[in-house]
C-alpha cells in the first residue's frame, strides 16, 4: 500500500498548516503546490521541497494525484472540488464546502458519482475534548439531551477582503464560525432530524436581510430537533468579548451535562467536563495538537481506500441549517416591515472555475 499522492491548492496559513501536519505524520507524498502568490508557494516548498510548483488546479491534476487539499476562498470550494472529483481525485476541502446547501449537495453528488473520498476540515470534531463528550453522549451518560448552547465569539475579524464580500464568502460570521457550531452539535448527537430553524443576522447592530450587500458580524439562531431538543447558537466577529475568543458547546440532558470550552480566551486550548448536579468531572485538558488531525485522518483513510463515504451526506444537513437561519432572518424582516424581501437565489456553482489563475487563489 503506497502513500497517496497529494496536491495542495492554496497554501496560505491554513493550507500550509494542514500540509505540515500531513508531512509530519508521513501518511502521504506531497507532490504538487499551486498558489498565485509566489511567497506562499515558496513557504510551502520549505515543508515539501520535492513538490512541484504548478499553475492552478489544472496543473495539479496533471501530476496524477490521488487527492487534493483545497484551501482557497469559499466561492471556489464547490467548483474546484467538483472539477477534481470528476477527474477521479479525492478531495479534502476547507469549510464551508459551499456557500449554500445547493452548492454543498452538488459537491457531495459529484463525490458519490465518482466514488471518491470527500472530506471537509470541520476541525473541532477532532479535538480530544469534543470526542470525549461525544463518547459520553453515545454511552447515554447525559440521559435524554434536551438543550444545547453553542457559542463562537471572536474579538477579531478576518483580515482578507474576500471574507466581507458575500459573493465570494457566502456570508459572514455564521458561514465562517457558525458552521463549526452547527456541525459540532449535529455530529455529537449523531445527526438527528431538524424540525424547525429560526434566527437573525446583524451587521453593526442592524438586522440584516440575506440579500443585503454586506455580510453579518453577529448571528443568533434557535434550532429545534424533532425530538423536541433545542439548540441555541450565537456567533460573531469583532465582539467586545473581553478576551480573544469565547468558544463553547454545552449539552444538557436528564441525566447530566457536559461542556466543551476554550481556556483563557484561546483559539487552540480546550477542556471538557461532565456535570452531575453541582459536581464536575474533568474529561480532557490541554495539551492537544488537534489542528491538523482531520486532514491527517483523511489522508490516512485515503491510503486505505479512495471510495466515497456516505457520511459526507451530512455536510448537506449542516449547510441546510445555515440556509434556514439566513432565510428566517429575511422572513422576520419582511414580517416586521410589511415589505416583500428581494429574491435571494443561492449562489451558483459552476462545474469549473473560469481560469487557472482563479482556481489557485489562496484563502
Amino acid at each position: 500500500m503506497r502513500p497517496p499522492r497529494l496536491g495542495f491548492l492554496g497554501v496560505g496559513w491554513i493550507g500550509r498548516h494542514r500540509m505540515q501536519a500531513i508531512a509530519d505524520a508521513g501518511v502521504a507524498e506531497i507532490v504538487g503546490i499551486a498558489d498565485p502568490a509566489p511567497e506562499m508557494a515558496d513557504a510551502a516548498r520549505a515543508v515539501a521541497p520535492d513538490a512541484a510548483c504548478v499553475e492552478g488546479l489544472d496543473g495539479l491534476l496533471a501530476l496524477g494525484l490521488d487527492g487534493v487539499v483545497i484551501a482557497t476562498p469559499s466561492a471556489l470550494h464547490a467548483p474546484q472540488s467538483i472539477a477534481a472529483l470528476r477527474q477521479g481525485v479525492a478531495v479534502f476541502c476547507q469549510k464551508p464546502l459551499g456557500r449554500s446547501a445547493a452548492e454543498v449537495r452538488g459537491v457531495v453528488e459529484a463525490a458519490r458519482a465518482a466514488d471518491r473520498l470527500l472530506g471537509v476540515d470541520l476541525s473541532y470534531r477532532a479535538t480530544d475534548a469534543m470526542r470525549r463528550i461525544r463518547a459520553k453522549l453515545r454511552e447515554g451518560a447525559l440521559g435524554q439531551v434536551h438543550a444545547v448552547d453553542l457559542v463562537f465569539h471572536n474579538a477579531y475579524g478576518p483580515d482578507k477582503p474576500w471574507f466581507k464580500d458575500r459573493a465570494q464568502s457566502g456570508g459572514g460570521c455564521l458561514m465562517d464560525l457558525g458552521v463549526h457550531l452547527v456541525d459540532l452539535a449535529l455530529w455529537a448527537l449523531d445527526f438527528p432530524a431538524v424540525a424547525d430553524v429560526s434566527g437573525q443576522a446583524f451587521a453593526k447592530g442592524v438586522p440584516l436581510a440575506r440579500d443585503a450587500a454586506q455580510v453579518e458580524d453577529f448571528a443568533l439562531a434557535t434550532i429545534t430537533l424533532e425530538s423536541g431538543a433545542v439548540l441555541r447558537l450565537a456567533c460573531s466577529w469583532w465582539l467586545h468579548a473581553g478576551r480573544d475568543a469565547a468558544i463553547s458547546a454545552e449539552f444538557y440532558g436528564t441525566g447530566g451535562g457536559a461542556a466543551f470550552r476554550n481556556i483563557g480566551g484561546s483559539f487552540y486550548d480546550f477542556e471538557a467536563a461532565l456535570f452531575r448536579g453541582t459536581s464536575s468531572e474533568t474529561l480532557a485538558t490541554p495539551p492537544d495538537e488537534w489542528g491538523g488531525r482531520t486532514a491527517v485522518e483523511w489522508a490516512t483513510r485515503l491510503a486505505q481506500s479512495n471510495r466515497f463515504d456516505a457520511s459526507a451526506l451530512h455536510f448537506v444537513d449542516v449547510a441546510a441549517v445555515l440556509d434556514r437561519i439566513y432565510a428566517s432572518g429575511q422572513d422576520r424582516i419582511h414580517a416586521s416591515t410589511g415589505q416583500e424581501p428581494q429574491s435571494c437565489p443561492a449562489p451558483s456553482s459552476p462545474a469549473a472555475p473560469a481560469s487557472s489563475a482563479a482556481r489557485s487563489a489562496a484563502s
